[in-house]
């Protein structure tokens, strides 16, 4: 039988349910929008190179053959301005989007039991992925959106124009095409991305290293123990020991270590799911600068026309560009968002 004093000992005590990691939910939607709109407004140009690259100019030809190819001939022919066409849309709707998508994990993380003492992977995967059902609910119309003024030649002058043109000409169901799609790229990529990311953050921190000292034999303790006090000491000491790991933690995990294991995780789980990717964006543009149709909103269909009409290797078209733009971009998104949380903390 498990005792009392231990096992209260090894609780993390919540003294208000409504905070998590010392901010109240408004504080995670916060810091989570404006780590949305920095990380996304800053990668832009990135992902607008990547965008031409996995779109079509008509059957069977993709519009850029390189990342090089690609900036160069936006640049060429739009300018600059060619690199950010479509902005405005990925602002808007990166600041609500973010702000549910830190705030839904945060708040699963604690409920799944991310937060208690240890390395809790499959907690915190289940909690990016819980998070991601959320974000993409009401990120995925501002995408098509974004995506389809992104392409060359895009027939819409503006974001109200597109948006617009688009439900008039297909109606709400065209920003929800790709819905499924979209969910079964981003909750691996997510559950990936936050095991990566917290993986990264201990092992950079020397966790290991930390638990091994911790578990050191303290004399001062076995004596305890041999006078038979064991059981309220052991709880004593497991609860101290907690508190000031935890304590050790938080004041190691500097902005280096946030950059790092960030930038690692979303370039790792950029590119394995790329093929998805390409999918997403597929569906997106259905019909606008392509005559290809897909006429299915399900993935493995348009997996294998993808392959069979173009061959296996156009399901990794866009993957340079995918990294290049996730590893920054989430080494800045958690900067921003470890940064902004420190700075709204009471």
């Amino acid at each position: 039988m498990s005792d009392p004093c231990t096992v209260a000992a090894l609780d993390v005590p919540v003294d208000n349910p409504t905070h998590y990691d010392g901010l109240t939910y408004v504080g995670h939607m916060i810091a989570g929008a404006l780590a949305g709109i920095g990380e996304h407004v800053a990668m832009y140009p990135v992902d607008t190179v990547k965008t031409r690259m996995q779109a079509l100019a008509h059957p069977g030809q993709q519009l850029h053959s390189s990342v090089g190819t690609a900036l160069r001939n936006i640049l060429r022919r739009e300018g600059v301005g060619g690199l950010y066409r479509g902005v405005t849309a990925m602002a808007l709707g990166a600041g609500p989007s973010h702000a549910l998508y830190f705030a839904s994990y945060e708040a699963a993380k604690d409920l799944y039991g991310g937060n208690r003492e240890g390395h809790r992977p499959l907690a915190t995967a289940a909690a990016g992925a819980t998070a991601t059902i959320v974000n993409d609910g009401c990120m995925t119309p501002w995408d098509v959106v974004k995506q389809r003024m992104q392409v060359r030649h895009s027939p819409y002058r503006g974001l109200l124009h597109c948006a617009a043109t688009t439900f008039r000409q297909e109606g709400l169901a065209a920003f929800y095409r790709s819905y499924w799609t979209t969910l079964v790229m981003n909750v691996p990529y997510t559950a990936l991305h936050f095991t990566v990311y917290e993986s990264a953050k201990k092992w950079l921190l020397g966790a290991p290293a930390a638990a091994e000292a911790a578990s050191g034999s303290d004399p001062q303790r076995e004596r305890g123990l041999q006078s038979g006090a064991g059981p309220l000491l052991t709880a004593a000491a497991a609860q101290a020991g907690a508190a000031a790991a935890f304590e050790e933690e938080e004041e190691e995990e500097g902005l280096r270590v946030q950059l790092i294991a960030g930038g690692v995780a979303g370039g790792l789980a950029a590119a394995a799911t790329t093929p998805l990717d390409v999918v997403k964006t597929r569906l997106q543009l259905e019909g606008v600068s392509s005559a290809t149709r897909y006429n299915t909103s399900s993935v493995l269909p348009v997996l294998r026309q993808i392959a069979v009409e173009e061959g296996a290797s156009a399901l990794w078209r866009g993957w340079q560009p995918r990294v290049l733009f996730h590893a920054p971009s989430a080494a800045i998104c958690w900067g921003i968002y470890e940064t902004a949380k420190k700075l709204l903390a009471p």
